[in-house]
């Protein structure tokens, strides 16, 4: 039961930041890899930890394991990096103690489950639990085009990275990046009747 109410002050303590930063108008904490990296850091960090509480010798082999994941290395998003830690705890903490190992992986598992989750039921009610980022190595796919004048349901869309005007052409063209294939499907249904586009791409990733 103890470990259960220190999990839980873990994973509440890093929603908690989050929703503090996002309600301060810090909106590059409300992104996919940042809500997921907010929840399971202070989880490694507990388990490392404990892991080497008292071990002057495993203190000093963390360090050097640990060590393998730098900010020199090519690091799409701050996700990525997180996962490398916790594969290298994972490791080192199955040699001392393999029950940390297991909760380690469970709960980390289940916390990447559970923020997709909620963001696949937040977007039913219109919704959204976290922001894309589209430049932490997320695979998106990109739907392009080419209207006469402004639409507005582009122009809100939540979707929308960027608008180009061609005055010279009297021509706007958009671009939208959506997580699924079904999102840009579904939008595109509903700009089908829309006497104002002229073209259309779509880009599968």
């Amino acid at each position: 039961m103890d470990e259960i109410k220190l999990l839980a002050l873990l994973i509440g303590s890093g929603f908690l930041f989050r929703m503090a930063l996002i309600y301060t108008g810090q909106l590059w904490a409300k992104s996919h890899a940042q809500t997921v990296t907010f929840l399971i850091l202070p989880l490694i960090t507990y388990v490392i930890t404990n892991t080497i509480a008292n071990n002057i010798a495993l203190s000093l082999g963390m360090i050097g394991a640990l060590s393998i994941v730098r900010f020199r290395h090519p690091v799409k998003s701050p996700l990525e990096l997180i996962m490398y830690f916790a594969l290298i705890t994972v490791g080192i903490a199955t040699s001392v103690r393999t029950k940390w190992a297991i909760q380690l992986i469970l709960v980390t598992v289940l916390i990447i489950l559970l923020v997709k989750f909620f963001q696949t039921l937040s977007k039913k009610y219109g919704k959204s639990f976290y922001n894309m980022s589209f430049n932490e190595g997320v695979s998106t796919n990109t739907l392009e085009i080419t209207a006469k004048s402004k639409i507005d349901i582009i122009e809100t869309n939540e979707f929308l990275i960027s608008s180009f005007s061609d005055y010279a052409e009297n021509k706007i063209i958009y671009r939208l990046n959506f997580e699924s294939k079904k999102d840009l499907q579904s939008f595109k249904d509903k700009l089908e009747k829309n006497n104002q586009i002229e073209k259309v791409n779509i880009i599968y990733n």
